[in-house]
C-alpha cells in the first residue's frame, strides 16, 4: 500500500489539509496527537524525567505545556524527546495502516517528517506551505503564545523552502488559492501513480 507523508511547519495549516484527505475517505494517522498518548507509559514518563527532572509531571502524568517549554528552547532536549517517541509512532502507524488496506493510500500527517529522518519511510511527501508571518499569526491565534514563543518553536524546525523542495507536492495555503482543489489534485495523481 501507497503511504504517504504530510508535513509542513507549525501554522502552515496541516490539520484543514488532512481534514480534507480524511473527508475524501483517505485514511489519516495523526503522529502529534498519537506521540501525546505514549507521554502515559511508565518506561516514557521514567526516560522523561530522568533527562528533564520532575518538574514536567503534574498531578502524576507528563504535563504537555511544561514539556514544550523545555524542547522548544532546546535542540538537544528536543532531539532527545523525538528519539525516544518516533519509533513508538512509526510502530503504530504500521499497525494502523494494516488495519487500513482497503484504502489505496493511507496518509501520516506529522510535522517534522524530515527533521525526524522519517520521511524515506514514505512513498510520497507532501507538504503543506505558507509564509512565516501569516503561520505565526495563525499559531498566536490558535494557541495563545507569544510572538517569541512561536519564532522559538519554528526555529526548531527546518525552514519551508527546504521542506517544499524536498516534498513531491507542495500545498500553498496563504489564502491565495483554494486548498481544496490543491487536494484533489494531488489525490488523483497518487491514484493515477497506482493504477486506480
Amino acid at each position: 500500500m501507497l503511504r504517504a507523508g504530510l508535513t509542513g511547519n507549525i501554522g502552515s495549516g496541516k490539520s484543514a489539509v488532512a481534514a480534507i484527505f480524511s473527508s475524501i475517505g483517505i485514511p489519516v494517522f495523526n503522529a502529534d496527537n498519537e506521540s501525546r498518548k505514549f507521554l502515559k507509559l511508565p518506561h516514557v514518563i521514567d526516560s522523561l524525567t530522568e533527562f528533564f527532572g520532575t518538574e514536567i509531571m503534574v498531578d502524576g502524568v507528563v504535563n504537555n505545556k511544561r514539556l514544550a517549554s523545555l524542547v522548544f528552547s532546546n535542540r538537544d532536549a528536543l532531539d532527545r524527546l523525538n528519539h525516544l517517541l518516533h519509533p513508538l509512532v512509526m510502530k503504530e502507524f504500521t499497525a494502523w495502516q494494516a488495519l487500513n488496506g482497503m484504502s489505496p493510500y493511507v496518509i501520516m500527517e506529522a510535522a517534522i517528517l524530515f527533521e525526524s529522518g522519517y520521511a524515506k519511510e514514505f512513498d510520497y511527501i507532501i507538504a503543506v506551505s505558507c509564509g512565516e508571518e501569516t503561520a505565526v499569526e495563525r499559531v498566536i491565534k490558535r494557541d495563545g503564545l507569544s510572538r517569541e514563543l512561536v519564532m522559538e518553536r519554528m526555529n526548531q524546525q527546518m525552514n519551508n523552502e527546504d521542506k517544499t523542495g524536498m516534498s513531491d507536492f507542495v500545498i500553498i495555503n496563504d489564502g491565495s488559492q483554494l486548498i481544496i482543489p490543491q487536494v484533489i489534485s494531488i489525490h488523483k495523481q497518487l491514484l493515477q501513480r497506482i493504477g486506480k
